[in-house]
């Protein structure tokens, strides 16, 4: 309850600190947060990839994401850049990440990650899913820094557009998201 507790004002704060900032905040689109001596730690380094949902980061030596994998199409991304990815049933998908955070806490070995996607459209063949989405990720790293349990949120706004359904934007009740736990490991650098 304590972790959901922290992760409500985390979210909150986030919202309102970040809410109506640009990703031109950071010309990389990535802002990193380490408290103590804010470096962030090496064991961090390298590529995190998720036990389901297709989620996968790769953290940089100053923690910033290079690129990350996101759920939507499981489509790679780079901060600060559109991505444009042909479909197979024709058309394309095409993704506009926001600006992403990193939070890093020494003391409690607690990670925090914000992917935003400020906008995304998916075209599977005449129907359309687009909209745009914020993913929260917040858990401790364990002590061997291999594996960090993470508590997903997400606050997703989509619109489809179908031949039975014009335009329709999917319902969301911020009141009743589930937290999904994922569990993340570190996949060892191939030499």
């Amino acid at each position: 309850m304590k972790r959901f507790v922290f992760l409500l004002v985390y979210i909150f704060l986030a919202v309102a600190l970040t809410g109506c900032r640009s990703p031109a905040a950071d010309k990389d689109g990535v802002e990193v947060t380490v408290d103590g001596d804010g470096q962030f730690p090496d064991f961090l380094v390298g590529t995190w990839k998720a036990d389901e949902g297709g989620w996968e980061f790769v953290f940089e030596t100053d923690g910033k994401i290079s690129s990350a994998i996101v759920s939507i199409g499981r489509a790679k991304l780079q901060p600060g850049r559109t991505t444009t990815i042909p479909m197979q049933l024709g058309g394309k998908s095409v993704y506009k990440p926001g600006l992403w955070t990193v939070q890093y806490s020494h003391k409690q070995r607690e990670l925090i990650v914000e992917i935003a996607i400020d906008h995304f459209r998916v075209e599977l063949g005449d129907n359309v899913i687009e909209g745009r989405t914020r993913d929260f990720f917040v858990g401790s790293v364990s002590a061997d820094g291999r594996s960090w349990w993470a508590e997903r949120l997400c606050f997703p706004e989509y619109v489809v557009d179908t031949e039975k359904y014009h335009n329709y934007e999917l319902p969301f009740d911020p009141n009743d998201n589930p937290r999904e736990s994922i569990l993340f490991q570190k996949i060892p650098e191939s030499n």
